[in-house]
């Protein structure tokens, strides 16, 4: 099963912290994910996004940047993230913390976008 990835990819720690998580995500279970950010067109996030069977949007905090883009598309999500509802603090331009990048990892994972 293939899962779609779609992140805010924002420039505050949030932000980077989508897309640490994706690469973790995508290294952890190669060939499971493919990823995209929300700074593309809209007709390349549907060309991109594809066949795969579920849509996972990650936000790094509640203005939702990758959910709005993917709502102006043809595509809604299965599973939508926000890193600041699971604990961890919008602080600017600050540093990810590793733990913060295994809190959303675990989150997407314990969404039910994996397989065994």
């Amino acid at each position: 099963m293939t899962s779609a990835l779609v992140t805010c990819s924002g420039i505050s720690n949030t932000g980077k912290l989508t897309t640490q998580a994706a690469i973790m995500l995508m290294q952890r279970r190669p060939g499971q994910y493919v990823w995209m950010h929300a700074k593309q067109s809209t007709a390349t996030l549907e060309a991109e996004i594809g066949d795969a069977e579920q849509v996972i949007v990650i936000d790094g905090c509640t203005d939702c940047c990758a959910k709005k883009k993917l709502s102006a598309s043809r595509l809604a999500p299965h599973c939508h993230i926000i890193a600041t509802d699971l604990g961890i603090e919008k602080k600017g331009m600050c540093e990810v913390e590793y733990d913060e990048i295994e809190k959303i990892v675990r989150a997407v994972m314990d969404n039910g976008s994996h397989q065994e």
